[in-house]
């Protein structure tokens, strides 16, 4: 990895330079040989800085910084993207004034690469415990493989930091995040001619129908909670009584009394015709990471180094979930340190080069000081 001179930290060419290389190798969730070569990368990235490194179950790769003598900062990362193979040749790599454009620059290729950086900035002066970097390869899909390494990881540390983007337009950090479920009912009822014999049927297509409303109605905005049906496929022909339906529902949730309320709500639903059975799967993959005393003391620190390098730095929750969902509960979580921009899973992705650098600072100031 290029190093970023002393004099002028950091070098945003050699940035760059590091963000195209990961860029240039497309990584979707979907392609675990794809994400595992962005891996290899950023392996040898820690090797060159004398990290030892290790290959955990599920295809986590995890980093170590310094001394293994106490609680150490863990830093979480992913490789994977969103965006599937060929994304490149309709999204390319664009710069335009200050905005880079690109699959996934600015969710979170960029923040692996401003943590390099930041960790090369300290040049060696690890703090105490060391820094543990996890790199996961499934975070944009729920992280169902590397959840248990990052649970594990979190006993040992004194607070985790996440180089996810921060906040759009704001470029605040985040200190609470949705907890965020998904749920499939599969609906079965009986089939039957349509025209000529409808009353020996029960349809699982109307029984979905009553479950989008009912569903729906267990949201609470007020409180942060949100229920949408975001997919539904039923019925075999337009003249048959449908005896199938699926039904895909998005849940997202503030605090934990509200996912165990929309857990039972989802779970007790029944048709109102009892010839359809109707089975629940899924659940919530990531519980809510609530803004707490220990974040927001955290945060301040962030703050304090912010104000030191001449910015002023703000902090949010957000709708959207993290790895720092699973950690917040149990060790102190700040996360929204990566690149600045806007456009996560949208074709307008693309990080701040005028703002970039600063956040890169931040991170590196933390490191010395948390």
């Amino acid at each position: 990895m290029t190093a970023a001179p002393t004099a002028d930290f950091p070098d945003l060419p050699a940035m760059l330079r590091d963000l195209r290389t990961l860029v240039d190798i497309e990584s979707p969730s979907s392609d675990p040989v794809a994400v595992a070569r962005v891996m290899d990368v950023v392996e040898g990235w820690a090797r060159d800085l004398g990290a030892e490194t290790h290959a955990l179950p599920g295809g986590t790769r995890s980093f170590h910084f310094g001394p293994a003598d106490g609680p150490y900062l863990l830093v979480l990362t992913h490789a994977d993207t969103v965006w599937p193979h060929g994304t490149l040749e309709r999204m390319p790599w664009r710069e335009d004034g200050e905005r880079l454009y690109g699959p996934g620059t600015y969710d979170m290729k960029g923040g692996i690469v401003g943590l390099f950086h930041a960790l090369r900035s300290l040049q060696g002066a690890w703090p105490r415990g060391g820094v543990r970097v996890l790199l996961s390869p499934d975070e944009e899909i729920g992280s169902p493989g590397s959840r248990a390494q990052i649970e594990a990881a979190a006993q040992g540390a004194r607070a985790v930091l996440v180089p996810e983007p921060p906040v759009s337009d704001s470029h605040n950090l985040k200190t609470g995040r949705k907890g965020t479920g998904d749920y499939v009912l599969t609906l079965r009822g009986v089939a039957s001619h349509a025209g000529n014999r409808p009353e020996l049927g029960a349809s699982a297509v109307t029984a979905a129908a009553e479950a989008v409303l009912s569903l729906q109605a267990l949201a609470r905005p007020e409180v942060g909670t949100t229920v949408s049906v975001g997919l539904i496929s039923g019925g075999s022909a337009v003249n048959v009584i449908p005896d199938h339906c699926r039904l895909g529902v998005d849940v997202r949730v503030s605090t934990l009394e509200e996912a165990e309320r929309v857990e039972r709500g989802v779970r007790a639903w029944r048709p109102s015709d009892e010839r359809v059975k109707c089975e629940v799967g899924g659940g919530l993959n990531r519980p809510p990471f609530e803004q707490g005393e220990a974040t927001l003391r955290l945060f301040a620190q962030a703050q304090e180094v912010a104000r030191e390098l001449g910015f002023t730095l703000g902090h949010e929750s957000v709708g959207g979930g993290s790895d720092g969902n699973f950690t917040a509960a149990t060790v102190p979580t700040l996360d929204g340190l990566g690149a600045p921009g806007d456009g996560a899973h949208a074709t307008h992705e693309h990080i701040r080069l005028d703002r970039w650098p600063d956040h890169v600072r931040l991170l590196a100031g933390l490191l010395r000081r948390v």
